[in-house]
């Protein structure tokens, strides 16, 4: 259960920084410069947690899939990104995948 808690702070850290990213306005600004920085640290830290239980390619499967929905609905609701059909089923199927990773693959530590 604790790795799983990782994990989920790792990709909660890098969306998080992801968003200060955005609001750095190319590292000009200097608090969401320095968010950036403190959330990748923190993200990657979580990660590198995660990957002494979960192998590497399930554990990147979900922080990317997880990590693209919830940066998009971010970027939706903070900075007025449009997210057209294409985008929405796209982002579905991640969804989807995620779910078929977490609950019939043999890989993933349950």
């Amino acid at each position: 259960m604790k790795v799983w808690l990782f994990l989920m702070g790792a990709i909660l850290s890098e969306v998080v920084a992801t968003s200060a990213l955005k609001a750095s306005d190319g590292f000009s600004r200097l608090w969401p410069s320095l968010l950036t920085a403190g959330g990748y640290m923190v993200a990657f830290y979580l990660l590198s947690q995660t990957l002494r239980h979960i192998p590497v390619g399930i554990a990147y499967a979900l922080w990317s899939g997880i990590g693209i929905v919830l940066i998009s609905l971010i970027a939706w609701l903070l900075y007025g990104q449009k997210l057209d059909l294409a985008a929405i089923v796209g982002m579905g199927l991640i969804i989807a995948g995620v779910a078929v990773i977490n609950l019939f693959s043999n890989s993933a530590a349950h």
